[in-house]
């Protein structure tokens, strides 16, 4: 079924739209970008529905979207994603929109102990309704969008206000309404990482089992990588895939034969950047041993012998928990919260103020329970 839409794509019709949706008690947020394409991710539409319309902004084609910052920072209008981290991320990132009063209803299925959390998964199992996948990986930069791509884009947001009702009223039932606010308060202030001047190969898998030799090799490589994506205006896999670039590292060619016996790369990659990437091997292998990079390790913290006995303990508590009350055990406490409170140990409720990683809805819920259990160790 053809869901009727608006396409916002002037400033002017912005700001009128804007000033409607202003009115509303909730509005249902996704977009669309396209990090599959290019090298620099942005967003290409913005959906947002409300329960009698269903709207398509298009960020391409309107250079100022400052009318929506008071529209999502406006705290008396709910915001319903589904899956919110990328979205929240990309909004700051690209329009410096922040968010207020979010509520994640995948985040909120979780919390009802729901396994399968896509939006396809939920939208079938609550209302028996099948999303189009056809549309997912596409290209959202290109214009003009054809009909059909935007109408899967406002699918997402059709049926999230209806979806959202249910379950908050789920939620309030079981007395976890605050636990999934919390969360999703804490989800509106995420932001896009910084970019920072670390080797890049602090952020590739397997880089800390190589040797210097071989993270020189690995650093240049990913250097080339990154200025030929960017020349072209591609993302980085669509150049040379990371599994690719380990081969090279692994086997070091220092001349095109040695690069295609190691077959990481196709007769047509080879073609092009053959040349570029075995002279990015030689100069890697001649660097002197003082300016090989080295991969930074940390000391690993040296605790007193009681502490994996604490963690042991609350884990089994966890486990225990997670299970009497449906959920997973990762939402109840994570591997990280537990460790620092086996660090810490604290002995009365007033003591897991100092543990900054755990939520206020976990201290309420279960601090009895933990300062109960460290005591009794």
């Amino acid at each position: 079924m053809t869901t009727k839409y608006t396409l916002i794509n002037t400033k002017t019709d912005l700001e009128k739209i804007t000033r409607n949706l202003k009115k509303e008690k909730s509005i249902a947020v996704d977009v669309e970008a396209d990090s599959m394409y290019h090298f620099k991710e942005k967003v290409c539409l913005i959906q947002i529905a409300t329960k009698k319309k269903h709207l398509v902004i298009d960020p391409l084609k309107i250079q100022d979207l400052s009318s929506l910052k008071s529209l999502f920072s406006n705290n008396d209008i709910k915001k319903f994603f589904h899956g919110a981290d990328f979205d929240v991320r990309s909004l700051y990132r690209d329009f410096n929109i922040k968010i207020k009063n979010l509520f994640d209803t995948q985040i909120a299925s979780m919390f009802l102990g729901i396994s399968e959390t896509s939006l396809d998964a939920v939208l079938k199992k609550r209302f028996n309704i099948s999303l189009n996948k056809k549309y997912r990986k596409k290209d959202w930069s290109k214009r003009p969008l054809p009909e059909d791509m935007i109408e899967y884009a406002v699918k997402d947001t059709t049926y999230l206000i209806k979806l959202a009702e249910i379950i908050e009223k789920e939620l309030k039932q079981i007395d976890r309404i605050s636990w999934v606010n919390e969360e999703c308060e804490i989800l509106s202030k995420v932001r896009p990482a910084m970019l920072n001047s670390e080797p890049l190969f602090m952020k590739c898998k397997g880089a800390g089992k190589l040797n210097p030799k071989s993270l020189a090799v690995l650093e240049a490589l990913l250097q080339f990588r990154l200025s030929v994506a960017e020349k072209k205006d591609k993302p980085l896999f669509k150049i040379i895939g990371n599994n690719s670039i380990m081969k090279i590292v692994k086997e070091k060619p220092v001349n095109k034969r040695q690069l295609e016996k190691t077959k990481a790369l196709s007769q047509k990659q080879i073609e092009m950047y053959g040349d570029a990437i075995v002279r990015a091997v030689n100069y890697s292998l001649m660097l002197p041993a003082a300016e090989l990079p080295v991969y930074p390790r940390r000391k690993a913290l040296v605790l007193p012998p009681e502490v994996p006995l604490r963690a042991k303990a609350i884990k089994c508590w966890r486990d225990s928990k997670a299970k009497k009350i449906g959920l997973d055990p990762s939402i109840v406490c994570k591997k990280s919260i537990i460790n620092s409170i086996a660090i810490q140990n604290p002995m009365y409720l007033m003591d897991l103020l100092k543990i900054k990683e755990m939520k206020k809805w976990q201290k309420k819920e279960f601090g009895r329970d933990i300062v109960a259990i460290l005591k009794s160790l």
